[in-house]
């Protein structure tokens, strides 16, 4: 039908005229209620952003001579961080002397990827970068 009819009729019916495909030959166009379909339309797009989940960084810090029960801590923290879908830096930050045995710091690195490594997977190795040394976990996927 023509667009002048199609008007004709959203008028009648109190009703907005929208194209639907514009670039079809002839327009494609329906008649409805243009203010309620563009609130459906955000309210939908609130509930997908509600239920989206963003995946954050968390950092998690030891030092070169970390004891157990602190080490066992903070990998209790990084598991629950995995848990939660987060990502995990781990850093090591090398003060005076430490600098001279960043061996052990990749030990401990170590350690703490091996024993997460049922819930993480390793992103980024242990590497150093001046005085710190750092490494990303990230949580396995398919739960």
């Amino acid at each position: 039908m023509s667009a002048e009819q199609a008007l004709d009729i959203a008028a009648e019916k109190n009703l907005d005229l929208v194209k639907i495909a514009p670039q079809a030959t002839p327009p494609v166009c329906k008649i409805m209620d243009y203010g309620k379909y563009r609130f459906e339309q955000a309210k939908r797009e609130k509930e997908a952003r509600k239920n989206q989940h963003t995946v954050d960084i968390k950092e998690i810090k030891l030092s070169l001579n970390i004891d157990t029960h602190d080490f066992n801590t903070k990998l209790r923290n990084a598991l629950k961080f995995f848990a939660h879908g987060d990502k995990v830096k781990v850093s090591i930050r090398f003060r005076g002397r430490e600098m001279g045995h960043a061996e052990y710091g990749y030990d401990t690195m170590q350690r703490f990827a091996e024993a997460c490594q049922e819930v993480a997977n390793i992103e980024k190795p242990a590497k150093l970068e001046g005085r710190q040394m750092l490494m990303f976990l990230a949580p396995k996927s398919g739960k």
